[in-house]
């Protein structure tokens, strides 16, 4: 029994991991893109480090592209086993793997009128809404808290790992041939205590190996309170005493509905400026309407607050963009709003036009809700640079950028650890720490160390270790 780990080692994208029984039955745990990673990122996307024929069984943590997002290419490669996801995850990696072809393929005919006008051959996208559709096709569904057998070697059983709308932990179980049993956990991504609009992380089974997220192994974050306030303060020093617009780049799954859901209560309050504000994006739009459908994931605060407020996604003065065209409209607009747009990292989608029209205005603000890479636009702006490159067009930051954490929906290492505490640690042989930067990890490292923990190891990217 072994494991091998093929991404999210030296970052927090492209998340791939191969447990591979005595049999040698292959199973993968995410098949994510990697994002952000500059001219590097394309070809790290075409080429697995394994052939994709070669695995039987793809197990979800969850939807976010960055563990989905490159099963279409999995399966355009080869694989032809089962991918499984929990419940709610399904219709939502539906919606994601769609728009991530529609990037792909937009991308590459941006690219291609370049490489016709210079003679050279065009390329083909990473693949298609068609090998989307195909990919789709091996998705089965297991709810939480079912023990599901793939062989006489291997089972698993999610349990809620609190991230976003059904994301879950991977709790395995694989059984050598003299009958010992090993207990493997994937932590996925592990979300945040008393979470704006899920539950909490739940305790999982006593783990041999741990294969655990760090992303911000070495920060705490911001209070809820202080973050709700810090969100009004900022639209109204934006919207109402600068006359300018807000601009808040933010994933489509989770933050978007996070930061909708607090300006619904703030408008409950009373305490929300009369401006408008525009989630301008589709694949939101499409999210939020899941998320409607699966309330039984919201945590109980949330169940209540549905009893008095029907929609905790809407309210008057919101407007939610599909089409293209409006958005251009808001691109022109004068009037102080605040605007939602994805990506979160803003290096794609519609936010990177609106950064484009508003970046060098100082009555605007773009305010981070969340993790950028460092490589990304996102990062660039959230680290204060002064000069930025979008579409190729260098821009002067002369808008204000603010910063809130809180609305992170990665738990910090304090939560981390939190999540972690329901294992006895003398029975852990290993924590493998995986998805975050060199320096959080090596900081987490050294907090769990003195936690207790025995072996708390920096896979690297192609490594392969024993599970005894």
């Amino acid at each position: 029994m072994k494991v091998k780990f093929f991404g999210a080692t030296e970052t927090v994208t492209g998340s791939k991991h191969v447990i591979t029984t005595t049999s040698g039955y292959n199973v993968l745990l995410d098949c994510g893109l990697y994002q952000g990673m500059g001219k590097q990122t394309d070809t790290l996307n075409r080429h697995f480090g394994f052939e994709p024929a070669t695995i039987d069984t793809v197990i979800l943590s969850h939807a976010h592209i960055d563990h989905s997002g490159n099963l279409p290419l999995l399966v355009k490669q080869g694989f032809i086993g089962s991918i499984y996801c929990t419940p709610a995850t399904l219709p939502v990696v539906e919606v994601l793997l769609y728009d991530s072809a529609n990037i792909h393929q937009s991308d590459i005919d941006h690219v291609n009128k370049i490489r016709v006008a210079k003679q050279l051959d065009p390329l083909k996208p990473l693949y298609t809404k068609k090998d989307v559709e195909k990919c789709l096709k091996h998705f089965k569904v297991i709810p939480y808290h079912h023990r599901h057998v793939l062989n006489d070697e291997i089972s698993f059983m999610y349990t809620d790992a609190g991230h976003i709308l059904g994301s879950a932990v991977v709790n395995l179980e694989l059984t050598k041939p003299d009958g010992q049993l090993i207990k493997v956990t994937f932590s996925g991504d592990v979300g945040r205590y008393n979470d704006l609009l899920l539950k909490d992380p739940e305790p999982f089974p006593q783990a041999d190996y741990i294969i655990c997220e760090s992303t911000y192994g070495d920060k705490l974050h911001e209070t809820d309170t202080d973050a709700e306030t810090h969100l009004l303060n900022v639209i109204t020093h934006t919207c109402l005493e600068k006359k300018g617009k807000l601009i808040i780049p933010a994933f489509s799954l989770g933050r978007t509905q996070e930061i909708v859901f607090i300006l619904d209560k703030l408008k409950n309050k009373g305490l929300l400026p009369e401006i408008k504000v525009y989630v301008d994006s589709p694949m939101s739009a499409s999210i939020t309407d899941v998320m409607r459908e699966h309330v039984d994931c919201f945590n109980e605060k949330l169940q209540n607050y549905i009893q008095t407020d029907l929609d905790p996604f809407g309210f008057n003065n919101l407007t939610y963009i599909r089409e293209r065209v409006d958005s251009m409209k808001l691109n022109q607009s004068k009037e102080a709003c605040v605007i939602i747009s994805a990506s979160g990292m803003m290096d794609a989608g519609r936010i990177k036009h609106h950064l484009a029209h508003n970046i060098s205005d100082p009555k605007n603000t773009v305010l981070v809700v969340g993790y950028c890479s460092p490589n990304s636009l996102g990062g660039d702006i959230r680290s204060g640079k002064k000069t930025v490159r979008i579409f190729s067009e260098y821009y002067t930051v002369n808008a204000e950028v603010e910063v809130i954490d809180s609305y992170s929906a990665h738990g910090d290492y304090a939560e981390l650890i939190k999540f972690l505490s329901c294992q006895e640690k003398s029975k852990v042989k290993k924590v493998f720490l995986v998805h975050g930067e060199n320096n959080a990890k090596v900081a987490f490292k050294e907090k769990l160390m003195a936690e207790g923990y025995q072996d708390v190891v920096l896979p690297n990217k192609g490594e392969t270790f024993n599970l005894n």
